[in-house]
Order: structure tokens, then sequence, then C-alpha cells
């Protein structure tokens, strides 16, 4: 699915309005099939771009393509049809602490299903399956049957991205894959995604704290700094100083965020929201 931005700006409805917008002129083309990382300081607004992507955030100036189609000209189930061949994962996968990991990957086939189809599959899952293989791409298949609860964090991280290879979705919003995993996971995490998207030939957008990692693992790198493009290079040419220039006074964040072990469940687990999309 190619993806369109022109002149987008965009704001979160509880900002205040001496806020300044998270996004601010933003223009941006990614090609159907195409992997692109996007990287920069926190608060650079790489949540909020793959948000608006996701039509979970309406611009307020600027417009949006996904294919050749404007998400909000469209009635509302058009809507849902278009949400439903796209998926966000957030950084925080909305995992249920009781339920079983077998449903939570499962979940990625919810927006193919009907109300009850759904509502059953919470009892009765089908398509077991396909959750075990796509469990099996992240060493998780010996999980499938456990309750969320009793995972690490990293495991539930590799969870929520799990649900993601069981859906349908041809494109494909990650934020922040990487931020309870190791190194030795990381690798494993981010090769099943550009995998998986080359093998159905999805569009991959994701958001990455792990410098190193983007630009080993895309062939596109897209720079942002206070809800801007600063650059948008093939990974060969992004350079030090490109980056030194990007992370001026976070410097710190070029050698990505440090990760706990993913092998121990933490001690509490509090309740997780679920987000429909």
């Amino acid at each position: 699915m190619q993806v369109l931005l022109a002149d987008v700006s965009a704001r979160h409805p509880a900002a205040k309005g001496n806020v300044p917008d998270a996004l601010r002129h933003v223009s941006l083309k990614v090609q159907s099939g195409e992997q692109v990382a996007i990287i920069g300081p926190s608060g650079a607004g790489k949540t909020t771009l793959l948000q608006l992507t996701a039509c979970a955030l309406k611009p307020t100036t600027g417009s949006l393509q996904l294919g050749d189609v404007d998400p909000w000209g469209l009635p509302i189930r058009g809507l849902q049809k278009l949400r439903a061949s796209l998926f966000l994962a957030p950084q925080v996968p909305p995992l249920p602490p009781r339920q079983r990991v077998v449903t939570a990957v499962l979940a990625g086939l919810l927006p193919q299903m009907g109300i009850w189809a759904s509502l059953r599959s919470l009892f009765y899952p089908k398509h077991i399956e396909t959750a075990d293989a796509a469990l099996a791409r992240f060493d998780l298949a010996d999980k499938l049957f456990e309750r969320v609860d009793r995972l690490s964090g990293g495991e539930r991280q590799r969870v929520g991205l799990a649900r993601i290879l069981a859906s349908n979705a041809q494109l494909l919003l990650v934020d922040e894959p990487l931020s309870a995993l190791d190194p030795a996971r990381s690798e494993q995490a981010i090769k099943a995604l550009t995998d998986i998207a080359a093998e159905r030939g999805a569009t991959l957008v994701a958001t990455l704290h792990h410098v190193d990692m983007a630009l080993r693992s895309f062939p596109r790198i897209i720079g942002m700094r206070d809800g801007q493009i600063v650059f948008d290079l093939p990974a060969a040419q992004v350079s030090t100083q490109h980056l030194h220039d990007l992370y001026a006074q976070h410097l710190h964040e070029l050698d990505g965020p440090a990760v706990a072990a993913d092998d121990v469940p933490d001690a509490a687990s509090p309740p997780a929201a679920m987000h429909c999309r």
C-alpha cells in the first residue's frame, strides 16, 4: 500500500492551545512494498506520524492518501474497511494480563472477522496453526497456551509483534518494536518483520531508537526532529554528521535504550488497556 502525505500538520486532541503541533508541514511518499525506518530523538513526532498514517489521528492541515484513497473522505464503513488493511503496533502491546497467548496473537485477524466470530474466538480460538507459526518466528511457540501475565516484558513485546505476522495487513506501522528486547532478540525481531513484509509485498514503516539496527536493516532512513523531516536518505548515505546534527543535545540516544534480560517475568504487570483498531 502506497502512503502519501502532503504538507501535513497534526496535533493531539488533548494538546493545549500554546503547544506546538506534533507534526509540522510533513510531506512524504512511501511506495507500496517499501521498507522504511524513522529515527530521531524522543519527542521528534515519530509516533504521531505513525498514528496519523494509521488513520488514528486526523491531520489539522494537509492531506493523507493511502493507496489512491483519502481516508478522511470515506464514510465510516469505508474507513473501517481501510483500517482493516493496515496494522499499527504500539510500543507497548495492548495485551490483557489473563489472556492466553494464542488469543492475543489471533487478535491480528479480528478486523477480518464479524462480531460473532470475534466473540467466539475468545473462547474457542480458530486458526491455532497461524498463531503457532507466527510465534515460532520469535522462538515463542512453547508459549502458545501460556497466560500473558506469566511472560517477561520482552516476551510480551514479541507476542505483540507475532500478532502482526498473524494479520493480513498490507501496511505495517510498527512503533519502537525493540524497546524491551536484548540485542539478539532485536536482530531476530527485525528480521521477522522485514521478511514477512517482503513475503507478502506489504509496506513496512518502523520507528526505531536503535539507530545502528535501522541502518543495517532498512534501505531507507527518515530522520525526524521537532515534528519535521530533517533528512530522507538511502541508509548508505546517512553519515555520522547527519546523525550528530539530528541528535544534537540528545547524543546519548544514539546508542539506543538499555534493556533488561528477556527471560524473567515481570514481578507485577499492571492491567493493559485494550485498543481496537
